[in-house]
């Protein structure tokens, strides 16, 4: 009788061990990609960032060329 609960009981350990180490991974993976996520809107913001910089730039030496061409 005694065995027969410990086998029931070592059951029933597996399951419950085998759910938390579901659920740990689960946490990491959804770890996981929030920093994915994370990450591509940094890269989003930087390349935006670098596009309006270079749009600048393009104004600014079309703007010093016209100059250079009138006073010329």
């Amino acid at each position: 009788m005694c065995c027969g609960i410990l086998k029931a009981f070592g059951g029933l350990g597996a399951i419950v061990a085998l759910i938390l180490v579901v659920v740990a991974l689960l946490k990491q993976i959804i770890l996981l990609l929030g920093f994915l996520i994370a990450a591509v809107k940094i890269a989003i913001i930087v390349v935006f960032v670098a596009l309006l910089v270079m749009i600048v730039l393009a104004i600014l030496r079309d703007w010093s060329r016209k100059r250079r061409e009138t006073q010329l």
